[in-house]
């Protein structure tokens, strides 16, 4: 028996010496670099090009009054707001076209004006947005006046056609017109060469002759079936309202309602007769315009859905 001085060292295993005795099937399909593999120098890292910015998300709307000597946010909107000094007891509020103006007494502080804000951010914020939507229409609606420009007219859409051959205005019909091709022109006689404001001058005077003609007619109508007298008709221009009427029987239509198709225009010259008979907004009212009009609530309707065409 050898002594223990006589025993041979212990072997160090490799790692290919464990792989063989771990995976006994697979001895001989390892085998160990006769020679070290040469260490490789480190290299200095390359650079790394910049990590894209995220993109942005939708920002706040901010709005701004065209005169704005203030600001605040509210909520998430940045408002620019003019502030005015005057003779009152609270601070009040008004959105118009040019943004949020602010009246406040000289004796409030900027802190107590501010304050109020937020307390009525929400308010303002969405009359604010409502603001910018009704902005956002009118623009559409803006017409740009040229050679076949197109405008609604009694419900249809209508042409433009500058001819010269043509005398003053003067509106054809085509009723061959395939489907979806408007049926509809207005032959001015203008040249080619006339500017944005004699065809809008020319197009607006031929409107409004033709909304006197179209609006006795439907007076004389429904004034029959309604038992009322018409002392007087006149056209409007108003921005904000569609009719009136007096006590002393004369009424006044807009002549834009010539944009709409006879149904509506019929509506507002049944409301503003019936006032003839009832000068309110009462149910009793309201009976006597349906006696004429059953589907008034429709036909409002309609009367508040499309934007308007700006002829100026």
């Amino acid at each position: 028996m050898a002594s223990s001085r006589d025993a041979a060292p212990p072997r160090q295993m490799s790692l290919f010496d464990l792989i063989d005795a771990a995976f006994p099937s697979l001895t001989g399909a390892f085998t160990a670099p006769s020679t070290p593999a040469p260490v490789a120098r480190s290299q200095p890292p390359a650079a790394q090009p910049p990590a894209p910015a995220p993109a942005p998300g939708p920002r706040p709307f901010d709005y701004t009054h065209a005169k704005a000597d203030r600001e605040i946010r509210l909520g998430d909107c940045r408002v620019g707001y003019l502030l005015r000094r005057a003779r009152r007891k609270s601070i009040g509020f008004s959105i118009g076209p040019d943004g949020l103006a602010v009246s406040a007494p000289r004796w409030v502080g900027i802190g107590d004006i501010e304050q109020a804000l937020r307390d009525k951010s929400g308010w303002i914020l969405r009359k604010l947005a409502e603001q910018r939507e009704r902005g956002r229409r009118l623009e559409a609606a803006r017409i740009e006046w040229h050679d076949g420009t197109s405008l609604p007219y009694l419900g249809e859409t209508l042409i433009v056609v500058l001819d010269p051959r043509a005398t003053g205005a003067r509106l054809n019909s085509d009723a061959q017109a395939l489907p979806g091709v408007p049926r509809l022109t207005l032959h001015l006689g203008l040249p080619q060469s006339a500017t944005p404001e004699q065809i809008r001058d020319t197009v607006q005077a031929w409107l409004q002759r033709e909304a006197r003609k179209l609006f006795e007619a439907r007076c004389a109508h429904f004034a029959q079936r309604l038992g009322v007298r018409v002392t007087r008709m006149r056209l409007s221009s108003a921005q904000t309202r569609w009719g009136s009427a007096s006590a002393d029987g004369s009424i006044r239509l807009n002549w834009r309602l010539m944009h709409f198709g006879l149904s509506v225009i019929d509506y507002v010259v049944a409301h503003e007769l019936a006032h003839l008979r009832e000068m309110n907004h009462s149910p009793a009212f309201w009976e006597v315009v349906r006696s004429v009009i059953p589907d008034l609530e429709e036909r409002k309707a309609q009367l508040r859905s499309p934007v308007v065409p700006l002829l100026d």
